[in-house]
């Protein structure tokens, strides 16, 4: 892959690039604020952009705008977002916008290579890839409002794994069940949550986003 760095940190920049570079990726760009994120991707047209959360001037939503925009001037262009943690209202606010090619990881997941990697490669695959503790964090609300609690215990660990961004038949395969048991699985969640049937939403995505907006 081609990729574009942004995050204000060199030291996370420089590990970066080492990391990417061993596993046979191009870093085309590397920068440290959301301006100079946007020339970089018209310039190079990189496959995915990992950008940090918060950048200079005021350490805010710099690099969530920049993500949006990049998403909407070239959405054929992966964004991967990194946070220090978990903020639900700007993974709602940047999945609110996208149905794949988008991920949402804590920094701390950089460390796990292998998982970090393999994220990349579902970004640049158009999926949609959700920090687990981010997952975790939400479905952690037991008090949270009623369609949560309308699902049985193996509806909400097919959640946890769609809210991850895995396809029916990975799912299958981690739960050891049929890809058939998965479908009924997931059908019921969209129907606990009262998801529209309309082909220009993805109720995938929606049900997310449920979440997400508690």
């Amino acid at each position: 892959m081609r990729l574009i760095l942004a995050d204000d940190s060199v030291l996370l920049r420089e590990g970066l690039i080492r990391l990417l570079a061993d596993a046979g990726h191009e870093v085309v760009a590397a920068v440290g604020d959301a301006p100079a994120l946007l020339d970089a991707v018209a310039v190079h047209r990189p496959d995915v952009a990992v950008v940090d959360v918060r950048m200079p001037p005021t350490h805010t939503d710099e690099g969530v705008r920049a993500a949006l925009e990049i998403r909407e001037r070239r959405p054929d262009v992966g964004v991967l977002v990194l946070s220090q943690y978990v903020e639900k209202t700007y993974a709602a606010t940047l999945l609110a916008g996208t149905a794949g090619g988008l991920g949402y990881l804590l920094k701390d997941r950089v460390s796990e290579v292998s998982d970090f990697l393999d994220s990349l490669t579902r970004v640049n695959a158009g999926e949609t890839v959700i920090d687990p503790e981010v997952v975790r964090q939400l479905l952690a609300r037991t008090t949270h409002a009623d369609p949560l609690s309308r699902l049985s215990p193996r509806e909400t660990e097919v959640l946890r794994h769609l809210a991850q961004g895995y396809v029916n038949a990975a799912i299958a395969e981690r739960l050891h069940v049929s890809l058939s048991t998965v479908e009924k699985h997931v059908n019921a969640i969209m129907d606990k949550f009262d998801l529209p049937r309309d082909p220009s939403y993805s109720r995938r995505v929606l049900a997310i986003l449920r979440y997400l907006d508690g």
